[in-house]
């Protein structure tokens, strides 16, 4: 019945017709020490993914000991969504289109929080009200920056009608919301996915201890220096037409979930699609929710993290910042929000040995989800960084498992690599060259 009820894009004929590949940037697998097939097996899982209907676009970069091995796109940025007339105007993904992360910012925001507490800036295990006297309210004088990026302040959901699209650069109003929102239980007794209102609060203070908003102190100190030309919350005006559009797709969104999911957003499922494509939206600066980029650039994000903090012969951040970001604050502990067992570092979900997000055998994998494909981490152990891009938004359907084998088969064409924990793209090249001579 409810694959009868899905919503699916149109799928042309030729594949070959909407995929698009970056030649110029993939290596060969043998040089980084992945199967020589395994491009070739990823590419069908992407594939099998797309032709379910539930994407109109997906991109993919996927990086191995720092270097770039995929990085492809296939379908629709714009005009074949399910809503879309077969006459509109279509206009074909390509890797360099951009994507709304979603949820996935919250790893970028986190590490802007790390960051300014790697200057002394700030201190994580700090009271918030300490930066921002007035969120003392109500009691919630004892949440710290720990617990907001651990999902344990106790403030998970917005009130409804939070995000007022005519109010969204209203920074001072979005502060007194916060500031006068009642916590649901004691800071850090429970775990509960804070899907919106963390955010707010670290960008708030990271607005109070430098004097800039969260998108200047993430484009002058992080990713300038890096040459990114994306990655930040949201755009400028005039280039909200390249970013590619976001559809509902998959089956009826019906309750408990649609309650679940309203609660978290402070918005319905589907409103929230439909302002996820709204220009307001896309220029404002929502830190848990809408940094825009590319796979490529995502992708790259996440190798400064696998170097721990240095890319390009650039440091950003010092090694410890890094291991203490993605290290364990919660063990397959059941999250209140979304009624999962997840790990969590501060940031970061982790990946495990069986149940995990990035694919199995991911124990050492850390990274993000986003509303609702969005897939972006990294993996030490397979010297993997990768982003996979979907517009489609889809949250419970029987093809899910093409997702899924996507990450499964990256783990398969990446084992484990025998060279140990290789912690740049120099160091990577060098062993790999070592293996190379006495193979």
């Amino acid at each position: 019945m409810f694959d009868v009820l899905t919503t699916r894009a149109r799928i042309p004929p030729s594949l070959e017709a909407v995929t698009t590949i970056a030649d110029d940037r993939e290596v060969r697998p043998s040089e980084v020490g992945m199967d020589p097939e395994g491009p070739r097996r990823i590419w069908a899982a992407v594939e099998r993914l797309y032709t379910s209907g539930l994407h109109p676009a997906i991109s993919l970069c996927v990086r191995r000991r720092g270097r770039v091995v995929l990085d492809r796109a296939i379908g629709h940025a714009a005009g074949n969504a399910p809503v879309d007339p077969p006459e509109a105007p279509k206009v074909l993904a390509v890797p360099d289109t951009p994507f709304n992360i979603f949820s996935a910012s919250k790893a970028i925001t986190a590490m802007v929080v790390h960051f300014l507490d790697q200057r002394h800036l700030l201190h994580l295990d700090d009271p918030v009200c300490e930066y921002i006297p007035e969120f003392a309210r109500h009691g919630k004088h004892g949440i710290t920056i720990r617990h907001v990026l651990t999902h344990r302040a106790g403030i998970p959901n917005l009130p409804e009608g939070a995000i007022d699209l005519d109010r969204i650069e209203d920074q001072d109003w979005i502060v007194e919301m916060l500031c006068d929102a009642k916590p649901t239980w004691r800071p850090g007794r429970f775990l509960a996915y804070h899907a919106i209102s963390g955010g707010f609060v670290l960008g708030e203070i990271v607005h109070r201890v430098t004097g800039r908003s969260i998108r200047a102190v993430l484009g002058d100190d992080i990713l300038r220096p890096l040459g990114f030309r994306w990655t930040n919350y949201g755009v400028r005006p005039q280039d909200v037409g390249t970013v590619a559009v976001n559809a509902f797709t998959g089956p009826p969104v019906v309750p408990p979930l649609s309650t679940i999911l309203r609660r978290a957003l402070g918005l319905d499922f589907y409103r929230a699609i439909e302002l996820s494509n709204d220009p307001r939206f896309m220029t404002a600066i929502v830190p848990a929710g809408n940094v825009i980029t590319t796979a490529n650039e995502l992708s790259r994000f996440f190798q400064l993290l696998l170097n721990e903090g240095e890319l390009d012969g650039v440091r950003i951040f010092e090694p410890r910042t890094i291991h203490r970001a993605v290290a364990e604050q919660s063990y397959l502990e059941v999250d209140f929000t979304i009624a999962l067992p997840l790990r969590y570092g501060m940031g970061f979900m982790l990946g495990a040995e069986w149940l995990s997000l990035f694919g199995p055998d991911t124990e050492h994998a850390f990274g993000h989800v986003g509303f609702t494909n969005v897939i972006a981490w990294a993996d030490p152990e397979r010297q993997l960084s990768v982003a996979l891009m979907t517009t489609g938004k889809p949250v419970i359907y029987a093809q899910i498992y093409y997702l899924w084998d996507v990450m499964r088969q990256i783990g398969i064409a990446c084992p484990k690599d025998r060279l140990g924990p290789l912690r740049s793209p120099a160091a990577a090249a060098a062993a790999a060259s070592t293996e190379a001579a006495s193979a």
